[in-house]
């Protein structure tokens, strides 16, 4: 067994962030799947993970060429590692939203089009009837609005479904029906409307950035037939999504108001008439200490 310079605990300030790689790879027990999930390279992480063991002073895993497990030591700290990043992220966001609610400040998170046009109404009759308030939008990562509302980046935000909303209090707003975004010159630009069959042998633009099942879910994944869709090159953002779709063969599904918002002249959009709308939640935390939360909400309630 490798032994570790014991180190001179009452004085270690243990990084929140290693305490995160940590948590990943027990869960995993894989340090291939935790750097995935992380975005970080493989051999970043086991050295994040070395450099937690040799500042504990002992292992935390048992390493064989085909397995990972916990020891005894692991298993000891993995629940108290989970409370310590739990409440280190309630704090973040306490204070983070504090902040802006004490500048009088609402932080309305979206994603690409967020909520559409009613997420527009509703910023726009809200800023009439309290004018003293300054709104902000807030733009994320595909699919990463719950994420923001957890980290105090957000005081409200409109969620793409399917979406993982736990910790956060959330309501269906509306809906939008999915269409296909494809080269002005591509064959499909020909037809009225278009159903996923058609897509079948389409190269379908995707991305890392966002968790697998809600790429999946806007992929239709599987399809109906049981088939996989072709993937395509992957984006970070939609702006990088609709050039590769307007230079190459491949095909983008996005909501119908992504049509109107991101106009292109080398695109052409058609509605997908055989597959379920994209659905639209507002969420924001359980406990809201911006006290600019509710009116926001009933502002939407009102105009849905």
């Amino acid at each position: 067994m490798v032994q570790y310079p014991c180190p001179y605990v009452s004085g270690m300030d243990v990084d929140t962030r290693l305490l995160r790689y940590f948590v990943a790879v027990a869960e995993h027990l894989s340090f291939t799947a935790a750097a995935e999930e992380l975005y970080v390279a493989q051999p970043s992480l086991s050295r994040q993970i070395k450099q937690l063991e040799e500042r504990l002073g002992v292992e935390l895993f048992v390493r064989t060429s085909s397995s990972v497990a916990l020891t005894a030591a692991g298993r000891a700290l993995l629940p108290i590692a989970r409370n310590h990043i739990a409440s280190w992220r309630q704090a973040v966001q306490l204070v983070r939203t504090t902040a802006a609610a004490e500048r009088n400040v609402l932080r309305i998170g979206f994603t690409a089009t967020g909520g559409g046009p009613l997420a527009r109404r509703a910023r726009k009759v809200f800023t009439e009837r309290f004018p003293g308030v300054t709104v902000e939008p807030k733009r994320f990562d595909w699919g990463g609005e719950p994420q923001a509302l957890r980290d105090g980046l957000a005081d409200v935000a409109f969620a793409w479904l399917p979406a993982d909303l736990s910790g956060l209090q959330a309501e269906v707003v509306a809906t939008e029906p999915r269409w296909v975004a494809v080269r002005s010159t591509h064959p499909l630009s020909q037809q009225d409307t278009v159903s996923i069959d058609d897509l079948r042998d389409e190269p379908l633009m995707w991305t890392r950035v966002a968790p697998r099942e809600w790429v999946d879910w806007w992929a239709v994944n599987p399809r109906p037939d049981g088939s996989a869709p072709v993937w395509g090159p992957a984006n970070e953002n939609v702006e990088e999504m609709l050039e590769h779709v307007a230079t190459t063969s491949g095909v983008c599904i996005g909501p119908e108001s992504m049509k109107s918002f991101y106009v292109h002249p080398d695109l052409a959009w058609r509605p997908i008439v055989d597959i379920e709308p994209l659905r639209i939640a507002l969420a924001w935390p359980e406990h809201a200490p911006n006290p600019l939360v509710p009116a926001f909400v009933g502002v939407v309630r009102e105009l849905a």
